[in-house]
């Protein structure tokens, strides 16, 4: 059965052999501005900036955290700092004071960089449940207790540092756990939400709270870990994201058609627009298809590697600024988010661009998927690896991961949301398995900048840097390649797939 409005959603805005895209007139299109999509998108943005303030609070935290920057120095020796210490620094420590009463621990790099990747441990094992259960019921529960759980544990993070590092490890691992369903539901819910000439600018928008939160947390946390000690961080951060939960649970809905205060004309724009692909895909999915699929794994690999890069600064960068250009505290949080508010303008900005070069039919949603991934990838590397080569110029180091992780942010409408048109119905659950993946680098990305960087030499970091650019530049051209915006066979319900038939049958008798 086709939309009420005549067009397929496997039709293309381009060339109907093209990607799948439906045609909608835009005098038939309702309004964004106060809309029920565009709410969606907001508490979504919300959402996300609440849980990458829970996620990276520890990587700014752990600077006050630790006492001392090597707990085991050797005997009759001195530190060695890569670059001079600032006038009037401690010249044998890094040692942060914290109000009287606050708990400091010895904790050396490689404990460090252990703690910092316990999140991705548990974010691994929820990323496939949470897109496959979030596909079948909707995402509104699943993502809402994700992020309110994950706010519950943070509250608990400074009882279970001072009971051990064992302790604050599984604590992370927990948080990791329920935070792991977001992004999956988050294309779940897009799935039924997003008409498709609208994806690029209604996903980089709600996904840019990522961007935004990191933005946020990290200047506020040096603020807090000066000013009040660093357990008021995680106190803050945890209750605001209960606060968020109740206006999640109270004002959003899995679908159009179940929204209590969505207008008739949206409900009936977006569920005409998506078709048979925006409901649920039942228990049973196409899944060795889908393990079987170039493209699938084009996104996956390509995900995987920008993630090294991009957890490598979340995670460590804090560390980076403290441990080699000496920032005070304070500094350190607000010019650690400075490459992150880039990100949030540039992401958001390139999917009403994205949307706009779809819409007015100058490329096809492959084409424009593609280009943004190079767009993003190809300079951010360059300037990642000149980052390497600042030495101590805190201008220069500044300056290149600004443009660095800004240009990046442009990726937001390529490869990161290719699994909604090569197969929208099954959104979710291809985005648990690419983000499965995609968070293996998260693991592992912190571990090893602690073992490269243990001896706190600018050659050290170096190494960091050009890894992470090259692991970047591969996995582009790996989707460059493999990459498609086509709806995929597999992906094509029965009704739609009557609708063909119908149709083809109609052509030839015509």
């Amino acid at each position: 059965m086709a939309p009420p409005n005549g067009y397929s959603i496997n039709s293309s805005p381009v060339d109907e052999s093209e990607d799948g895209e439906p045609l909608i007139e835009r005098d038939a299109v309702p309004s964004q501005c106060c809309s029920a999509r565009l709410n969606l998108a907001f508490l979504m943005f919300l959402g996300f900036a609440v849980v990458y303030g829970l996620r990276v609070n520890l990587s700014v935290a752990m600077v006050a955290m630790v006492n001392v920057t090597d707990p085991k120095p050797a005997p009759n020796s001195s530190i060695v700092h890569a670059c001079p210490l600032p006038a009037g620094m401690d010249n044998t420590s890094d040692t942060f004071s914290q109000p009287d009463g606050i708990p400091q621990y010895p904790w050396d790099s490689e404990t460090q960089g252990w703690l910092l990747g316990a999140f991705f441990f548990g974010y691994l094992c929820t990323q496939i449940p949470g897109g496959y259960l979030s596909g079948h019921y909707g995402g509104r529960l699943f993502f809402g207790l994700g992020v309110l759980g994950t706010a519950v544990l943070t509250l608990l993070t400074p009882l279970a540092a001072q009971m051990g590092i064992y302790w604050l490890f599984a604590l992370r691992a927990l948080e990791g756990f329920g935070e792991g369903v977001t992004f999956p539901t988050m294309m779940a819910m897009w799935a039924r939400w997003a008409p498709p000439l609208e994806r690029s600018r209604l996903m980089t928008l709600s996904g840019s709270g990522a961007n935004f939160g990191a933005f946020l947390s990290l200047p506020l946390t040096g603020y807090i870990c000066e000013t009040l000690g660093w357990p008021a961080v995680f106190y803050l951060c945890g209750s605001a994201g209960c606060l968020w939960a109740f206006f999640w649970f109270v004002f959003v809905s899995d679908d159009p058609r179940t929204h209590r205060r969505i207008s008739e004309e949206e409900k009936d724009y977006i569920i005409s627009s998506i078709g048979p692909q925006g409901t649920g895909h039942g228990w049973s999915v196409p899944l060795l298809p889908i393990l079987l699929s170039v493209p699938m794994w084009a996104i996956i690999i390509c995900q995987m590697c920008s993630n090294w890069s991009y957890y490598t600064l979340l995670t460590s960068l804090p560390t980076y600024m403290n441990n080699i250009l000496h920032f005070d505290l304070k500094s350190n949080g607000f010019l650690s988010a400075l490459p992150y508010l880039g990100a949030w303008i540039a992401s958001t900005l390139s999917g009403i661009l994205a949307d706009s070069l779809i819409e007015r039919k100058v490329f096809s949603v492959t084409t424009v998927r593609k280009i943004f991934t190079l767009a993003g990838v190809l300079p951010g590397a360059a300037f990642l690896v000149a980052v390497g080569y600042s030495g101590c110029s805190h201008i220069l180091t500044i300056t290149f991961l600004t443009l660095s992780t800004t240009i990046g942010g442009t990726m937001a409408c390529g490869v990161y949301i290719n699994q909604i048109d090569i197969a929208p119905r099954y959104a979710g659950f291809l985005l648990g398995i690419t983000n499965t993946f995609g968070t293996i680098p998260g693991v592992l990305a912190p571990i090893v900048t602690g073992y490269f960087t243990e001896e706190h030499t600018l050659a050290g970091w170096r190494m960091v840097f050009w890894l992470a650019a090259g692991l970047n530049v591969g996995g582009a051209l790996v989707y460059t390649l493999f990459g498609t915006g086509k709806i995929q066979p597999w992906a094509v319900t029965e009704e739609e797939a009557t609708e063909v038939e119908k149709n083809r049958s109609t052509s030839i008798v015509t």
